[in-house]
């Protein structure tokens, strides 16, 4: 057989299931590390890391289509739906649709997954209706012809993968749904959401979007294992990272070269290494957190705690120029020589340090390498 879809009960996904005792363990400590790691957020903390995640996701999720997202666009869509300052970025459709189907996949995990959902995810991606300068079919499947994935100049396009023929859809599609609701609390949650990506890309049921909306439906059920409305690791920017294994994993699985257990141990691997990674993406909510664990008992005023807390949101080295002498004044409100003090007063309890310069150069930053 050419394709998986061509064999009876493709769906039924046979996998070694001794394979995967291990690297599910190392995931499953590594996800509860972090868990509790965040539980410790305040309600602040948390929105500003759900938006950390929520960037990331959006712009790693186009990004693997080959679609490059203005961030600070995206930073100001976000920023509008979680009630934070918008910043500079302007408003673009597409982003506001991608955003708002991440979004509801974990928000409303908890909600019913339907075809009404699934075409509404699909339109959103699509708000004008067109893919670029392509007109296409949104909100409804795709049309009879052939859905192949393919790669190269025209005359010359190598065929990945044909997926199920449309004739098929439907009944692929319900099938999929009941199997999302009978699967739910009854096998491993990680392997679902592998299961659930492999076999929504493989019947592949739109014109375009489908990894957009596959990758959403791997992010709800992810939310729905660990039972929380808010993401703080991103699988979309692990993926990108190792974007080329990705496709060849899929077509290796789909074209039957390989087991489908090779699928789900990468995809285990994949979220291990996203939530490796989640420290890149929220380092700057946890740095806050560590940093005031560390020097609750320092005897820091209201205004040192407040320039202290806009280095932490910045982040390692990006605020720009280093904290000056000038700058503590605008921010703290107060005279130049209670600046040089108050400074002075952080270097000695070392909680910043001198940057290399001298003179009107003198700047500083926070002791990150003690966080």
């Amino acid at each position: 057989m050419k394709y998986i879809w061509e064999k009876k009960d493709w769906f039924d996904f046979k996998y070694d299931e001794a394979a995967l005792l291990a690297p599910l363990g190392r995931l499953r400590l590594l996800q509860g590390k972090l868990l509790a790691q965040v539980a410790s957020l305040d309600l602040k903390l948390e929105t500003e890391a759900q938006a950390a995640v929520l960037v990331e996701e959006t712009v790693r999720t186009a990004e693997i289509e080959g679609q490059k997202l203005n961030r600070d666009a995206v930073r100001s869509s976000v920023a509008l739906r979680l009630g934070l300052p918008r910043g500079v970025g302007g408003q673009d459709r597409n982003i506001d649709g991608l955003v708002e189907v991440l979004m509801d996949a974990v928000r409303f995990y908890d909600e019913p997954l339907t075809i009404e959902r699934l075409n509404g995810w699909q339109a959103a991606l699509f708000p004008t209706g067109y893919s670029g300068l392509r007109k296409i079919k949104t909100g409804r499947f795709r049309g009879d012809e052939p859905m192949r994935i393919v790669s190269g100049p025209i005359g010359k396009e190598r065929v990945h993968f044909e997926a199920v023929p449309r004739e098929h859809l439907e009944r692929e599609m319900n099938l999929f749904l009941k199997w999302w609701q009978s699967s739910l609390g009854v096998m491993d949650g990680i392997v679902r959401a592998g299961v659930a990506h492999l076999r929504f890309v493989t019947i592949h049921p739109y014109e375009d979007g489908n990894g957009r909306v596959g990758r959403a439906l791997t992010d709800m059920a992810l939310a729905q294992d660990e039972k929380l409305r808010v993401r703080f690791y991103s699988v979309s920017s692990q993926i990108m990272r190792a974007r080329n294994q990705y496709y060849k994993i899929l077509e290796d699985v789909q074209r039957c070269r390989v087991e489908p257990t090779e699928w789900f141990l990468w995809f285990i691997k994949t979220v291990t290494a996203a939530i490796e990674h989640s420290q890149d993406i929220i380092g700057g909510v946890f740095a806050r957190v560590n940093f005031w664990n560390r020097y609750a008992q320092s005897g820091l005023s209201e205004r040192q705690k407040k320039v202290v807390n806009r280095i932490l949101e910045a982040g390692p080295g990006n605020f720009a120029g280093g904290l000056t002498t000038r700058k503590y004044v605008s921010i703290a409100k107060v005279s130049r020589a209670t600046a040089f003090r108050e400074i002075n007063d952080m270097l000695e309890k070392k909680i910043l340090r001198q940057l290399p310069g001298k003179g009107r150069n003198v700047h500083y930053d926070l002791a990150w390498t003690q966080l």
